[in-house]
């Protein structure tokens, strides 16, 4: 029985693995705002007819409050729980680069240069990145893999 780690496309997993580390970022330090239901009238006349459908915005504004708050902490302490299963250099790179506050400002050159202790080089800074990118794409399931197809002729 022989098991084989899948071959990916290196861009799309590194974007869609960026793209959860921003989304992470912004529901971690962003403030949710709560929606609240209108207390005045409307001065605008409306006209329909019944959609038989009974609607309470109240309530639909209570369960997108709730739910929606729900699905940030789940997704930010599931993100968190990827993160830590990393060994000690990848989960370092990840949280020094994609998961701190001021991610958005930091670039790759002031990681490997200034928050490595002792500096390491460009290309071990990649080889780290892509091992920890090619881990929280399996983990997290959005790993995307190549085409194996060929064309016959």
């Amino acid at each position: 029985m022989s098991f084989e780690l899948p071959e990916l496309d290196r861009k799309a997993t590194q974007t869609a693995v960026e793209a959860e580390l921003e989304k992470y970022r912004l529901y971690k330090y962003l403030i949710f705002e709560e929606r609240e239901a209108p207390v005045t009238a409307s001065s605008e006349e409306r006209f329909h007819g019944p959609t038989n459908i009974t609607s309470d915005q109240t309530c639909s504004i209570a369960i997108y409050n709730a739910d929606h708050q729900r699905y940030r902490r789940a997704f930010c302490e599931r993100l968190e729980r990827a993160v830590n299963r990393l060994p000690k250099m990848e989960r370092f790179l990840i949280e020094e680069r994609y998961m701190s506050q001021d991610g958005d400002y930091l670039t790759d050159f002031n990681v490997y240069c200034h928050k490595f202790k002792p500096p390491i080089s460009a290309m071990t800074y990649a080889k780290i990145r892509w091992k920890a990118f090619y881990r929280l794409a399996l983990n997290l399931n959005i790993a995307i893999t190549k085409n194996m197809e060929k064309a016959t002729f």
